[in-house]
C-alpha cells in the first residue's frame, strides 16, 4: 500500500479508543485497515466497544456493516448505522454492494466489519475471502476511512492470510490460551518501535511488552500444542471436499445428503429446477470427479453442469445402450472464482463497478473488455493451466464458455459467449501463451454487447453472472495437416419447425453436418446443414433434386494444423487431399457430376453430402431418438444437445455429447382459429408448414419491410446501413412490431440476407424471411442455430415465406400506402415502415394443421 500513513500530524492520527493500545501501536492513522485475528470472537468485540465510543466521542460517522452469523457486534446507537449485507446472494453481489455503501458514505466514514470467516459459510471457497479484502482494503484507504475487521486465522489457508496480510495497514493478533490473553502486532505500517512487535499483555489499562523470551516461549509452544487439536490450514474448499469423501466412506445416508447439498449449492447451480436434477443424478463420487479435474474453486457453470447432468442422466436410466454408445469425456473445468480472482488480480474491479452501475451498463463495456484482453493470470491459476496442458499433449483442444447462468432453464446465452478452439501445437510455453488469450477472449466476451442487451431483457443485468470454463479435448481425427471429427450436430427433442403435416413435433430433429459442429450451430454463409425430422429422416423441405443440392453442405470446419486455426475448405478440396475421409459413410456419389467432372479432367467421384448411409445403415436415428426422448424425461422438460459422432469401420456411430440445455420454446396456448374464408384483398400471407412456435395469436400494429428489388442493387456497405437503420426503428416504439426481409435475417453474409445482429432486433414479435427471386436471397431453415435459439427464449415467432411454392401466398402489395416504384436506391429506400394502430394485422396459426396467416381482420 501507499499514501500518507506516516504523516504524524495530530489531524492524520486516531485513537484505538484505549490509550495503552494507542502506546503500542503509536496510535492509528487515517486510511488505516485494521485486522484482528482472533481465536475467540468476543476478544474482537472487547477492542470494537471502546474504538465506536472513542470514534463517536470525535464525531465520527460510524457504519457497522453486518453479515456475519455471529451475534452482532453493535448494536443501534443514534451515531451508528447498521448495513446488513447478504453474504449467501454471492461474492460479486456482496462486494459490489460493500462497495457501493464505501461510495455512499463517501470520506471520513469509520467502519467496523463483522467476522470475515463467517463469509465462508456462505462462498464456500476461502480465496475470496481474501479476494474481497483485496478490493475493500485499498478502497477504503483511498477514501481517508478507518475499518476494522476480524477473521478466525485456522479457517483460512495460508496463502488467504498472506495476501490479507499484505493488503492491509495494521494487523493485531490475540493469543488466548485459557485466561492468559495477549496481543501482538504483526503488522503496522509506517510506525516502528524497539516493543512495537513483541506479545503484549494488559496490566491496569496499559499493555505491556512480554519482554522475558521464556515468557513467550511458554506461551507459544501451549499455542502451538492446542493447535495440533484443530485441523490443519487447508482452504475451506479442500476441506469441504474431504468432508464429501469422508461421508462417501462412512456411507451415512443422512450425512450423505446433507454435504450432497452444500456442495451442490456451491459448484453446480444457484437455479432450484438445476438443483434438483444435479440432487437426483449427480453422486458424491461425481462431485469429487468434478473436483480432481477442476482448476480453482466455485461453480462449473451451466454448459458443464448441463453436459454431465444428462451424461448421467443417459448413463443412469439407459445403461445398456449409453454404457458402450455414449464415449467417455475428458473434461477440465476452470472454476467462476478464477474469473473474479483474475478481475482483483489485474485491478478490474472499480471498472466493473463502473460498468455494472445504470449509466455505464453499456458505456464502460469496452474498456472492461480491453482490460480482460490484457490481464495476467495469478500464479496459482497459470501453473494449474500448464499442468492442464500437460493433460492434453498436442490434441486441440477446446475453451467454452459456461458462465453460472448459462444453459438453464430459460436462459441458454446461446451464442452470446465466445468458445476459442485451440488447435495446441508447439513448444510447451506457446501453447500455454494461447490458452491464456483463448481463456482472456472468453472473459472479455462477457462484455459484448449482445450479452448485455441478452442480459438486461432477461432482468439478469444486476444478477451475478461469473464466469467459468468448460474445456474439452476436441473429439476427432488427425487427417495429415486437418484435424476434424467425423460428424457433428444439435438435435432437439421437439421439432417445432416440422414443414409436414405427419410429422410428430414430439420426434425431435436433428442438423447434422461433416467436420466440426460449428456448421451445425451457426447461420452458415452460403452453406447448409442437413436438416432431419427423425420421425421421417428421408423427407427434406426442397421441392427437387437440385434445391436438395443446392441447400446441402459444401463447407467443411476443420483445425488446420499447419496454419494453427479453425479453417474452413470446400469438400471437393478435402476429398483430394485427405484420402481415409469417412465420406462413404456420410455422402453419396453425384453420379452425374462425376461424369462431367471426368469429361473436364477433374477428380472423381463426387461426393454429396446426405447423410443418407447414416440413416439406412446405421442405428444413429434410432439412439438419437433414444438419447433425445431419454433427457427430456430425465429434465422434464425438452431439451438441445449438441454431439459430435465417431464412426467405426463400419460407419456405425459412438456420440460424444457436449452439451445439453433446456430447449426453449413458444408458447402452448389453445389451438387458434384461422378464419374459414381470407378475403384475398385482406390477406398478407399465408402458408402450410415453414414456421416456428407452435400456436400463435397475436396483433400486429407495425410491420418494418426490406424492399428486395432496392436491397438487391445496394453494395456491401449499404447493406450494413440498412441492417443498422433496421436496429435503429425497431429500438424506436412500443407496438408489436412484425419484421419482413429477403433471405436470412441475421447472416453474417449480406448477399443471403440482412445482415442485424440480434440485438438488434431483440424487440420484434414476428420475424418473417422471404425467399426473394432477387439477390438469389432464400430463407435457411437453421433449427438449432444460435439465431435460432434467441428467436425462441424471445418468443419471436418466425416464418419462412416460399412465394413460388404451391401452399404460399404473398402479397406484400397489400400492405396500405406502399410504393413499388422506387427509384431512389439506398438504404433508407430500402426500408418500408407502416403504421398499423389503425388497422392491425392478425397473425394465426395452428401448430396441429400447420397452417399460418397473417390478415386484416377488419
Amino acid at each position: 500500500m501507499t499514501g500518507d500513513g506516516g504523516n504524524s500530524q495530530d489531524h492524520n492520527r486516531v485513537s484505538t479508543g484505549l490509550s495503552g493500545l494507542d502506546d503500542v501501536l503509536d496510535g492509528l492513522r487515517i486510511g488505516d485497515n485494521v485486522v484482528w485475528r482472533v481465536s475467540d470472537l468476543d476478544d474482537y468485540r472487547r477492542f470494537v466497544t471502546p474504538f465506536i465510543e472513542s470514534a463517536a466521542s470525535a464525531g465520527r460517522r460510524i457504519i457497522y456493516l453486518r453479515f456475519g452469523q455471529h451475534p452482532p457486534l453493535v448494536f443501534g446507537k443514534p451515531n451508528i448505522h447498521i448495513e446488513s449485507i447478504d453474504a449467501l446472494s454471492g461474492f460479486e453481489a456482496f462486494t459490489g454492494r460493500v462497495w457501493r455503501l464505501i461510495e455512499e458514505h463517501g470520506r471520513g466514514a469509520f467502519y467496523v466489519c463483522d467476522c470475515l470467516s463467517d463469509l465462508l459459510d456462505a462462498w464456500a471457497t476461502d480465496a475470496m475471502v481474501g479476494n474481497f479484502f483485496r478490493v475493500v482494503c485499498p478502497f477504503l484507504f483511498e477514501l481517508d476511512t478507518v475499518a476494522w475487521f476480524a477473521l478466525h486465522p485456522d479457517r483460512h489457508s495460508r496463502t488467504t492470510l498472506d495476501r490479507i496480510r499484505q493488503t492491509t495497514q495494521v494487523m493485531v493478533d490475540i493469543h488466548r490460551l485459557g485466561e492468559d490473553v495477549q496481543i501482538q502486532p504483526i503488522k503496522a505500517w509506517c510506525r516502528q518501535s524497539p516493543t512495537m512487535f513483541l506479545p503484549h499483555r494488559e496490566i491496569d489499562g496499559r499493555f505491556a511488552p512480554v519482554i522475558d523470551s521464556s515468557d513467550a516461549t511458554r506461551l507459544q509452544a501451549g499455542l502451538e500444542l492446542d493447535q495440533l487439536h484443530r485441523q490443519p490450514l487447508l482452504d475451506y474448499w479442500d476441506r469441504l471436499f474431504l468432508q464429501v469423501a469422508s461421508a462417501l466412506e462412512a456411507g451415512e445416508e443422512a450425512q450423505s445428503a446433507d454435504i450432497k447439498d452444500r456442495v451442490l449449492n456451491v459448484l453446480i447451480s444457484r437455479d432450484t429446477r438445476m438443483l434438483d436434477l444435479a440432487r437426483r443424478y449427480l453422486s458424491l463420487e461425481d462431485l469429487l470427479a468434478i473436483r480432481a479435474r477442476m482448476i480453482g474453486s466455485g461453480y462449473i457453470g451451466g454448459k458443464a453442469a448441463g453436459m454431465l447432468i444428462a451424461r448421467s442422466i443417459l448413463l443412469t436410466n439407459q445403461p445398456d445402450t449409453w454404457q458402450d454408445n455414449l464415449e467417455p469425456h475428458d473434461s477440465r473445468y476452470l472454476g467462476s472464482d478464477a474469473y473474479y480472482a483474475f478481475l482483483v488480480h489485474n485491478g478490474l474491479w472499480p471498472a466493473m463497478m463502473r460498468q455494472r452501475s445504470a449509466s455505464g451498463y453499456l458505456r464502460e463495456a469496452d474498456k472492461l473488455s480491453e482490460g480482460l484482453l490484457a490481464g495476467a493470470f495469478p500464479p496459482e491459476v497459470r501453473v494449474e493451466l500448464e499442468r492442464l496442458l500437460d493433460h492434453y499433449g498436442q490434441y486441440p483442444i477446446l475453451v467454452r464458455s459456461s458462465s453460472l447462468q448459462e444453459d438453464g432453464f430459460g436462459n441458454a446465452f446461446a451464442g452470446k459467449y465466445d468458445s476459442v478452439f485451440l488447435v495446441n501445437q508447439g513448444a510447451p510455453e506457446l501453447r500455454l501463451t494461447a490458452l491464456e488469450g483463448a481463456i482472456r477472449q472468453v472473459y472479455a466476451s462477457t462484455m459484448s454487447e449482445d450479452a448485455l442487451v441478452y442480459r438486461k431483457q432477461r432482468g439478469l443485468d444486476q444478477r451475478e453472472e461469473p464466469m467459468a470454463l468448460l474445456i474439452q479435448r476436441v473429439n476427432g481425427r488427425f487427417h495429415g495437416r486437418y484435424y476434424l471429427p467425423d460428424a457433428a450436430g444439435v438435435g432437439v427433442s421437439r421439432n417445432t419447425f416440422a414443414w409436414d403435416t405427419e410429422m410428430n413435433p414430439a420426434a425431435g430433429m436433428v442438423r447434422l453436418v461433416m467436420g466440426l459442429g460449428t456448421r451445425a450451430v451457426d447461420r452458415i454463409d452460403g452453406d447448409h446443414a442437413c436438416v432431419m425430422a427423425l420421425d421421417y429422416p428421408n423427407r427434406q423441405p426442397f421441392r427437387n433434386p437440385d434445391e436438395a443440392y443446392r441447400y446441402s453442405q459444401h463447407l467443411l470446419d476443420a483445425l488446420d494444423l499447419s496454419k494453427g486455426e479453425l479453417a474452413t475448405y470446400p469438400l471437393s478440396q478435402l476429398t483430394q487431399e485427405v484420402s481415409d475421409l469417412p465420406l462413404k459413410h456420410l455422402g453419396e456419389v453425384d453420379r452425374t457430376a462425376s461424369l462431367l467432372a471426368e469429361e473436364l479432367g477433374l477428380q472423381t467421384p463426387v461426393w454429396r453430402l446426405t447423410f443418407q448411409p447414416l440413416v439406412r445403415k446405421t442405428r444413429f436415428v434410432s439412439r438419437l431418438s433414444n438419447l433425445l426422448q431419454t433427457l427430456e424425461a430425465g429434465y422434464q422438460h425438452p431439451v438441445d444437445v449438441e454431439f459430435t459422432l465417431h464412426l467405426n469401420d463400419d460407419g456405425e456411430p459412438s456420440l460424444n455429447l457436449v452439451q445439453c440445455r433446456p430447449l426453449a420454446t413458444i408458447g402452448e396456448t389453445m389451438a387458434a382459429t384461422i378464419p374459414p374464408e381470407i378475403p384475398d384483398r385482406k390477406l398478407l400471407f399465408r402458408t402450410r408448414g415453414h414456421f416456428m412456435g407452435g400456436n400463435i395469436n397475436l396483433c400486429i400494429q407495425r410491420v418494418i419491410r426490406v424492399d428486395a428489388t432496392v436491397y438487391s442493387r445496394l453494395t456491401v456497405s449499404q447493406r450494413y446501413e440498412v441492417a443498422r437503420l433496421i436496429g435503429e426503428q425497431v429500438r424506436t416504439g412500443d407496438d408489436t412490431t412484425m419484421l419482413i426481409g429477403p433471405g436470412r435475417w441475421g447472416t453474417s453474409s449480406p448477399e443471403l440476407g440482412v445482415p442485424v445482429r440480434f440485438a438488434d432486433i431483440a424487440r420484434v414479435a414476428v420475424l418473417v424471411e422471404v425467399a426473394e427471386m432477387e439477390g438469389d436471397m432464400v430463407p435457411d431453415l437453421s433449427y438449432g442455430s444460435h439465431f435460432f435459439q434467441d428467436l425462441v427464449e424471445t418468443e419471436i415467432a418466425y416464418v419462412a415465406l416460399f412465394p413460388s411454392g404451391r401452399n404460399c401466398v404473398y402479397q406484400p402489395e397489400r400492405l396500405p400506402g406502399i410504393n413499388t416504384h422506387i427509384r431512389d436506391i439506398s438504404p433508407k429506400r430500402a426500408i418500408q415502415t407502416f403504421d398499423l394502430r389503425a388497422d392491425p394485422l392478425q397473425l394465426t396459426a395452428d401448430v396441429v394443421s400447420q397452417d399460418l396467416a397473417c390478415y386484416f381482420s377488419d
